[in-house]
């Protein structure tokens, strides 16, 4: 699986990278982007993924301001602290909401 991961704190971004890679060797990430306006222009430059695993709060705003900008056709797994945006989450191309910190079940 091609995985985008959309995620503002590089600890975060690489621990979820790591545990992608350890569920699955399979899977690829295809990149990290840390705010809105990276997101943008990666959506429009490059194909589109199987899944975007993706943080609310971005160092520039919130994650929504993505899907106003560029389509978002690929399903989406919001990962956040917050459990506020759970029912704007699910109106966008959302598949899960993980509250964070986001664990691996044995």
């Amino acid at each position: 699986m091609e995985i985008l991961i959309i995620e503002d704190e590089k600890l975060g971004a690489e621990r979820l990278m790591n545990m992608l890679l350890e569920i699955d060797k399979s899977n690829t990430i295809l990149g990290i982007c840390k705010s809105i306006q990276a997101s943008v222009k990666w959506l429009r430059e490059n194909k589109k993924p199987d899944l975007i695993m993706m943080d609310i709060e971005l160092s520039d705003g919130q994650c929504f301001e993505i899907f106003k900008q560029q389509p978002v056709e690929a399903p989406v797994i919001f990962t956040t602290s917050y459990d506020e945006y759970a029912l704007k989450a699910f109106k966008v191309n959302s598949i899960d909401y993980l509250l964070k910190p986001i664990k691996k079940k044995n």
